[in-house]
């Protein structure tokens, strides 16, 4: 199976109708708690990078270690582990709270520095000769959790984004074991945070989903996805920030769904009540074209009732704008769901 056309972008002008510009193509897969493919479109064992889709999952070393315990660390700080945060004060503060309970400082951090988030997702000027940190990195709650296991262990945290450093070795070996693959068959990459990160079948990673979606129910991980689901759950906003569409699905899903997104337009959503898991990869990374085909997916599920679909209307078909705020066109989807057996 290959990729398939999921989302198009077009362009009219008033009182025509619309071509198709570009087209973008990208599979999905959904699965049960079991892993067992339920819909897809395209390819659904697509190898897909996980990117930052693997956070909760690089934090479950430190979770099955008693790491948060043995610090001291709050629910807002386990949320902020597994997040993409946007640099908000809320979150260089509970970053920085982490930190300081381990006894590290910013310094330690290995992530490196970028602008904040929340400036391209809100339109706002950064403001003009503004120095950013590590804190400042979407992922320095991550890479606080990384530092946090050395701490715990007694291990080096210089290089702890080296691949074969122990905790990134810890990391590999746990998600090998959690998601059912030999080590060696998940491809090694580097994230843009430095840190290793893998490629999966999109079928793998919506099974991962599926069981974090369960949290505490989960038969072999109970106690670590509930805490971590249960974190996300409670405050997308530290996951996420402002403006920000992980934050639009948790709000949205109620406590029942937790959603994290990966750079270049993957989207992963465990569904609790349903025991589903979802997972969506646009193929040449176009997170314009993502979140249409997110919102069609949950439709197309039955998951969308009249209150989420009024909350989530601004992905349903995103209108395109020029410059002068003119309408030029929109984005809207190409796809249907199969049922697994029929794709």
């Amino acid at each position: 199976m290959q990729p398939i056309s999921l989302a198009a972008t077009t362009r009219g002008y008033p009182g025509t109708e619309n071509t198709i510009e570009n087209v973008h193509t990208g599979s999905v897969a959904v699965v049960d708690v079991q892993g067992r493919l339920l819909y897809s479109a395209g390819d659904p064992h697509y190898p897909t990078f996980t990117r930052s889709a693997l956070k909760p999952f690089q934090a479950l070393p430190f979770m099955l270690s008693d790491g948060p315990a043995r610090f001291g660390l709050s629910r807002d700080e386990l949320a902020l582990l597994c997040a993409s945060h946007s640099g908000e004060d809320m979150h260089l503060e509970g970053v920085q709270s982490i930190l300081t309970k381990i006894g590290l400082d910013p310094g330690h951090l290995e992530c490196g520095c970028a602008t904040p988030l929340f400036y391209e997702f809100t339109g706002q000027q950064p403001p003009a000769g503004r120095n950013w940190t590590p804190l400042h990195h979407n992922c320095s709650g991550k890479h606080s959790g990384f530092l946090a296991w050395c701490r715990l262990h007694g291990t080096p945290t210089a290089g702890y984004v080296e691949r074969a450093h122990p905790l990134q070795q810890a990391i590999r070996a746990t998600l090998a074991d959690t998601v059912g693959m030999p080590a060696e068959a998940m491809p090694t990459g580097i994230d843009g945070c430095s840190a290793p990160n893998y490629a999966m079948p999109l079928s793998r990673l919506a099974h991962l989903y599926a069981r974090l979606g369960q949290g505490k129910a989960d038969a072999r991980l109970g106690g670590a996805m509930g805490d971590l689901r249960d974190a996300m759950t409670a405050r997308p906003d530290l996951v996420s920030g402002t403006a920000r569409t992980d934050l639009s699905w948790m709000t949205a899903g109620g406590g029942d769904w937790v959603a994290k997104v990966g750079a270049d337009a993957v989207q992963t959503i465990g569904i609790g009540s349903a025991g589903l898991g979802i997972a969506v990869k646009i193929t040449d990374g176009n997170s314009r074209a993502l979140h249409p085909v997110v919102y069609s997916v949950l439709e197309q599920l039955g998951l969308l009732n009249a209150a989420r679909r009024a909350e989530l209307d601004q992905y349903r078909q995103p209108l395109i704008r020029n410059a002068r705020g003119a309408v030029a066109g929109d984005i809207r989807t190409l796809f249907t769901l199969a049922p697994a057996g029929r794709a």
